[in-house]
């Protein structure tokens, strides 16, 4: 087991080990790395990197487990019930999830409370729901024949979790995995490992065969030695398009089955009736104040109508000027600190290059003067832009949100269009009805009018290069199935 502190001593977390066959096994790369907190810039923990040796061990485990283990033998009640004593494990360590949201990424303490800490227990339980009535098998009849058509578990499957919300989206991925009886191996993110580590300590507890269940941290070769490698049926991976970009290019040699959940650039599109005392807060939290604006989802290109625009940059403005910025562990605090160092300089380049292509910070833009440690940055909002600017085009992932003025509501929907990715999207209105129908139209996955919300029990991804497939529910599910049709004349039942 890992050397730790106390349950609630965030800064005991040092690991030698990967997680493997329900317990803990020291790496052999003689490499590890540091956890470094946002708010502070003080190492919180540490983790091993695994090595070729390690990572072949573990597909090995998985590979095992899946071809001749007990769980996709197991009923699918029995599979639901171990998937509801994992839940009610993180249960117990939900305020632990929380502050380790502020510790490791950045996340503001309410945001941890309400996602970070919540989520990955309603995934579990609503995947062991999904899974109890899901079809696994049905007749369908075909002339003097009839075909029994099976839906299978695809195999060892590689879920690749992000930084921003590595347990919630490892759990997106592993849920309905596991309730089809797939083994999966988690590779969280080096930068915010520790979540996935505590998963896996959960998992111990639980119950679940060995190698059902796997959690590594991996640098870049063995990352890929793990996408390439034949014991490997599927990969699932949420991030950026560069990378999922190079997954494709390598899963696609194999035909391996894939799952890319990548970035976005998203348009919030402000109709010429928008109540603005009504949609600014909401519209402020969608686009730089969601966890810093390190959310694939964030709301980045506001489209205002020309014959408002000065009334929007205003108003947003004036919002975005009294947010908290600080300490993610303290209640009041609305924009935590970047991810690491070198992410925030990443933001700073695109907010000067914002102002080399013309447009103009009305507010934000710098580091506040007031916080000495930390990797914080002030929420930004640029005037004056328009669409072929690189920040309109290009995914910053950092507080920064552009405003861009149109001429009438096809013009909106076409600026909107006009991007390399259709994640997610947002419509303001003051007429509902209206507000939908411009939604309709939107090249999207995940839209929402007069708000910003994300449904878990409906699918999420998006066009474009915003990724392939999607994940939650009933669709999510079924990204891990491999369909069987067995024609006969034998009596099928």
């Amino acid at each position: 087991m890992p050397d730790r502190a106390e349950e609630d001593d965030v800064d005991g977390y040092r690991y030698d080990s990967f997680f493997v066959d329900n317990g803990f096994e020291p790496a052999t790369s003689g490499r590890r790395v540091d956890v470094i907190a946002g708010r502070s810039e003080e190492v919180i923990g540490t983790v091993p990197y695994v090595s070729a040796q390690d990572a072949r061990r573990v597909v090995r485990s998985a590979r095992t487990a899946f071809d001749s283990g007990p769980w996709r033998r197991l009923a699918a009640s029995e599979r639901a019930e171990a998937m509801r004593r994992l839940a009610d494990g993180l249960d117990r360590h939900a305020d632990e999830l929380a502050v380790l949201g502020a510790e490791e990424q950045g996340a503001p303490i309410a945001f941890g409370r309400a996602f970070l800490s919540a989520n990955p227990q309603w995934a579990l339980r609503h995947f062991a729901d999904l899974i109890e009535k899901f079809p696994l098998r049905e007749v369908r009849p075909g002339g003097p024949f009839n075909t029994l058509v099976l839906r299978e578990p695809v195999g060892v499957t590689l879920a690749i979790t992000p930084f921003n919300a590595p347990l919630p989206l490892a759990i997106q991925k592993a849920a309905p995995a596991l309730a089809l009886g797939c083994s999966v191996i988690v590779k969280a993110p080096p930068q915010a490992p520790l979540s996935c580590y505590l998963l896996a300590r959960v998992a111990a507890e639980a119950g679940l065969p060995p190698g059902v269940l796997s959690v590594v941290v991996a640098d870049v070769p063995e990352s890929e030695l793990l996408v390439t490698h034949p014991g490997i049926d599927k990969v699932t991976f949420t991030g950026s398009t560069e990378v999922g970009r190079r997954i494709g290019e390598l899963c696609g040699h194999d035909i391996r089955r894939i799952t890319l959940e990548l970035g976005g650039k998203s348009p919030a599109v402000l109709l010429p009736d928008v109540d603005l005392e009504q949609a600014t807060e909401g519209l402020v939290h969608a686009s730089v104040g969601m966890v810093q604006g390190e959310m694939c989802t964030t709301q980045s290109r506001i489209l205002a109508p020309r014959a408002r625009y000065d009334e929007v940059v205003d108003a947003l403005t004036a919002r975005i000027e009294r947010m908290t910025v600080g300490d993610p562990l303290e209640e009041t605090t609305a924009i935590g600190p970047l991810i690491t160092e070198s992410h925030r300089a990443r933001v700073e380049r695109y907010i000067a290059l914002g102002k080399d292509e013309g447009a103009k910070v009305t507010v934000g833009g710098k580091r506040p003067a007031s916080l000495e440690r930390g990797w914080y940055l002030e929420p930004t909002l640029f005037a004056g832009a328009d669409n072929s600017m690189t920040v309109s085009r290009e995914e910053i992932f950092g507080p920064v949100a552009v405003v861009i003025p149109y001429d009438d509501v096809d013009d909106a929907v076409a600026i909107a269009n006009d991007s390399p990715y259709g994640l997610s999207a947002t419509v303001w209105s003051a007429d509902e009805q209206a507000a939908l129908d411009v939604a309709q139209r939107l090249d999207a996955g995940v839209i929402s009018t007069n708000a910003f919300m994300v449904n878990p029990a409906a699918p999420f991804g998006g066009y474009k290069q915003s990724g392939v497939g999607r994940e939650n529910d009933v669709e999510g599910l079924s990204a891990f199935v491999e369909y069987k049709s067995i024609s006969s004349t034998a009596v099928l039942e």
